[in-house]
């Protein structure tokens, strides 16, 4: 027969705790569940708080929606990190409300309140929230500074208020904000440099300016905003002035099959001065007055020699592997690449030295955490170099210059005919009849020559010791009357040296 152990006090403290009888001897005590209960309770009743009269608690979660309060409940537990305070009459936030720090609180509500104050110091003793709901309440202005504090900020609902101000330093120092909600307010203007180069809101991937009161849009700040955030940049319900270059940025989008147009394409609507109606945006391709035509998507121009970037201008976020496709049908994988073709860090495809052979389409393959994306760019290489327009002009002007010097020696071979003294003739060669002058050679000079007649010296003769010649001119040397014919080939009369300049000119050149 064994010999019991002895039990140690606190063994025995323990066995009597857990088999403590309840309803019989031996009954073993269910107090596990007891002490969930105690493990989840036990803060509302410790030193952290308790909870606050018409609100309801559950562990970390204070919830007074819809609990007719004018101000917020005090004291808040230290620990809470969801406070809800939707549906109440909370019209001013002041930089007081939390006594405490609270610096487990990460989601505030204070929707449909009538707010119409925040402080700028409002919300300085909770640093770590990522989650802001101010929607549905009446405030009118986005201050200086308002949201500085939040740093750890994530979601912002400023929807349905009455805003119509918004400072340029509301949302600074919110590095990481994604989504910012400002539809349903009154805002004229919205300061999108905060967009422009990405250092100020580098996270945001969500931008509602919907149902404002825009009339007028940066189409050419917009469009070089990258696509992941183009997707998610919604301008339906805006009365926005109608134009070609607002159709063209709603048209890529529809292209592209970006959310913000496909999913509110019947709200995307502008106004025309002759229409009484807002008319569709995307309507305008091909209607009067404006009658404007679609733009080319990713359609790059370059010259022989050039270096160009084509960019992978994807709606993806979170990339995980990309490529390029050359029109050859050779891929570009890795980062530098080989040849003409490099991958740069970006996604980017870098060409150098552009050659002929590299026009035609391009294909960017995206794979991202969920979908997959292919984007095209078409690359046209011009046959010349970029001085190319200046080549052409000289090579013109030597054409033209070579077509005036052309011009210049005929006429100089027409008309200064060489050596019209009579010394400059052979002694031996006799006027040619009279009647040959005018089927003798036009581009000729010299005369043809029956016979031999013997002539005279050559001396000076005056014009008026001369007759009139042919057209009613004085010739510098007279003609011997010609004897007369007689037969058919009858001796032919002497040649007029002068004839050739009558046929061009009125006014011969004496030598």
């Amino acid at each position: 027969m064994p010999v019991p152990r002895p039990q140690h006090p606190r063994d025995a403290m323990g066995q009597s705790v857990a088999t403590g009888s309840v309803g019989g001897p031996g009954a073993p005590l269910p107090l596990l569940p007891l002490l969930l209960a105690l493990a989840l309770l036990a803060p509302w009743g410790s030193a952290g708080g308790s909870c606050p009269p018409r609100c309801v608690c559950a562990s970390n979660i204070l919830s007074c929606s819809q609990a007719v309060l004018s101000s917020v409940p005090a004291p808040l537990p230290r620990f809470t990190a969801v406070l809800d305070l939707s549906h109440n009459n909370v019209s001013r936030l002041r930089a007081d409300w939390a006594p405490g720090r609270l610096a487990h609180l990460h989601a505030l509500l204070l929707s449909h309140n009538g707010l119409s104050f925040v402080s700028t110091e409002a919300f300085a003793h909770v640093p770590h929230l990522r989650h802001l709901d101010l929607s549905s309440n009446r405030l009118r202005a986005l201050e200086e500074n308002l949201f500085s504090d939040l740093a750890e900020l994530e979601v912002l609902l400023l929807y349905n208020n009455e805003i119509s101000a918004v400072d340029r330093t509301a949302f600074d120092n919110l590095s990481r904000l994604r989504k910012l909600y400002l539809g349903q307010n009154r805002i004229a203007r919205f300061p999108l440099e905060l967009l422009r180069d990405g250092s100020r809101l580098p996270q945001l991937a969500l931008l509602d300016l919907s149902a404002n009161r825009l009339r007028s849009l940066p189409v050419g700040e917009l469009q070089a905003l990258p696509a992941w955030l183009r997707d998610r940049l919604y301008l339906h319900g805006n009365p926005l002035a109608c134009d070609c270059p607002l159709f063209q940025l709603v048209a890529r989008g529809r292209r592209r099959r970006l959310s913000a147009v496909v999913d509110f394409q019947e709200e995307l609507r502008c106004l025309l001065p002759t229409a009484p109606a807002p008319v569709g945006i995307l309507a305008l391709a091909g209607r009067q007055p404006l009658n404007c035509s679609e733009a080319r998507e990713a359609v790059l121009e370059a010259h022989l020699g050039d270096t160009v970037t084509l960019s992978c201008d994807t709606r993806l976020r979170g990339v995980r592997s990309q490529h390029w496709v050359t029109p050859g049908g050779e891929r570009v994988l890795e980062e530098g690449g080989n040849g003409s073709a490099a991958l740069l860090a970006n996604g980017s495809l870098q060409l150098r030295a552009l050659r002929p052979e590299d026009a035609g389409t391009y294909a960017c393959w995206v794979a991202g955490p969920l979908l997959n994306e292919t984007l095209y760019v078409e690359l046209l290489v011009h046959n010349f170099t970029l001085h190319g327009p200046h080549d052409t002009l000289n090579t013109a002007y030597t054409t033209l210059v070579g077509c005036i010097l052309s011009v210049v020696l005929v006429l100089i071979y027409l008309y200064l005919t060489p050596c019209r003294c009579c010394c400059c003739r052979g002694a031996d060669k006799p006027p040619a009849p009279r009647d040959d002058s005018i089927n003798s050679s036009v581009l000729s000079a010299t005369p043809n020559h029956a016979a031999a007649v013997p002539r005279e010296p050559c001396r000076s003769r005056s014009a008026s010791a001369t007759g009139s010649g042919q057209n009613g001119r004085f010739k510098v040397g007279g003609t011997p009357q010609p004897p007369p014919r007689h037969g058919p080939k009858a001796q032919r009369k002497v040649s007029d040296p002068d004839s050739v300049s009558s046929v061009f000119s009125d006014t011969p050149i004496v030598v």
